[in-house]
């Protein structure tokens, strides 16, 4: 009896419904949060993984990137005592700065000496002229003789013919005839040779001795200005190589100048990554010194070929074993903005481009066609 009372306690009746505090509900929620949730996750996860994908055929991205600018070395251009220089390593200095000075003594000497050859040049076509007066002048004379003997040699054969005059004297008379024409030949000759010397004669000019002599004094002063070393450009002084007292030779690099408000990019992207780059695509780009700030830029030039053809030692690859290696071709990548004062872009640093091929959805799809 007992038993069955028991029985009948423990069981709940059938009829009765579940209450909002029966375990199912929470348990039916939270599968449902859950879902929910998982759901949130799958179309956040999908809709970041196509963006990353599509950023991905749209962006070209390398890290293999450099800021490159003009170099102008400093040279000499004429052997010299340096006296003085004027900038030190990482000075800023502008186009047409005095930058390093030679000793121009010896140089001055040698212009001095030039202006005294052009003076004795003129000095001696005035001379020449002279020459030239008095050998016409002595032309002159010389055929005044060469016709008085001609004269006396005509009545000395008459004279002779009435044998009034021997025949001795009339072989005088013939000498004398040709004395004079010999004396007459003469004197032309050096007429001519006084015109040679002045130009007049041919298609020579009449000052070409004086010319020269005025070019070799230019070209003695043009190598005295350059004891003088200007900046070619506006930039920054590095690798100064010069002290006062050093003897210099011609060529011989002094220092370097780079213009900082002319940089560019060089990115070397791998061949495959080229496929969509064009010049005139736009860029941007981050620098490794300045975190967080984003540079502007646009294509320049692709290059004629890989780093790799135009090294030092380019491969052979049709010798020995091949083994396949990506090659990288380098981008030229001018930057469209100026160039902040406070944050230069300097020689060498590393940068990391990110190219914009402004492909769009319909060529991109139109890639992955299969069937095309």
């Amino acid at each position: 009896m007992s038993d069955i009372t028991e029985s009948e306690t423990a069981a709940p009746p059938a009829d009765i419904p579940a209450t909002e505090n029966s375990p199912e509900t929470p348990r039916n929620g939270k599968r449902r949060r859950t879902g929910i949730i998982l759901l949130l996750i799958i179309s956040l996860a999908l809709f970041l993984g196509g963006r990353w994908w599509l950023k991905g055929m749209t962006h070209v991205v390398t890290d293999d990137a450099f800021v490159e600018s003009t170099l102008h070395w400093v040279a000499s251009r004429v052997p010299g005592t340096v006296t003085r220089v004027l900038v030190n390593d990482n000075q800023q200095v502008a186009k047409g700065d005095l930058l390093v000075e030679l000793d121009p003594a010896d140089y001055r000497v040698r212009v001095a000496d030039r202006t005294a050859q052009l003076n004795l040049a003129r000095n001696d076509t005035s001379s020449i002229y002279a020459q030239v007066d008095a050998a016409k002048a002595a032309v002159a004379s010389d055929r005044a003789h060469l016709e008085q003997a001609e004269q006396d040699l005509k009545r000395g054969e008459v004279l002779f013919l009435k044998e009034v005059i021997p025949k001795e004297q009339l072989e005088k008379l013939e000498t004398a005839r040709k004395v004079a024409t010999a004396r007459l030949q003469e004197t032309e000759g050096s007429v001519k040779r006084a015109l040679a010397l002045l130009g007049l004669m041919g298609n020579g000019a009449k000052d070409a001795q004086e010319a020269q002599k005025k070019a070799l004094l230019d070209e003695a002063k043009l190598t005295l200005s350059y004891t003088k070393i200007y900046a070619a450009a506006d930039g920054l002084i590095t690798r100064k190589a010069v002290e006062n007292g050093n003897i210099v030779q011609t060529g011989q690099p002094l220092m370097a100048l780079v213009p900082l408000d002319k940089v560019w990019v060089t990115a070397n992207y791998k061949e495959r990554q080229l496929t969509h780059v064009r010049p005139g695509q736009p860029v941007e780009f981050t620098v490794d010194a300045y975190p967080g700030k984003l540079f502007h830029g646009t294509v320049e030039s692709i290059m004629a070929g890989t780093g790799a053809a135009f090294s030092l030692l380019p491969p052979e690859n049709a010798t020995g074993n091949y083994v396949k290696v990506v090659q990288r071709i380098p981008v030229k990548i001018s930057i469209t903005q100026e160039n902040d004062r406070d944050l230069p872009l300097r020689v060498g640093m590393s940068v990391e481009p990110t190219i914009i091929t402004e492909r769009s959805m319909a060529d991109i799809f139109k890639g992955l066609n299969p069937f095309r």
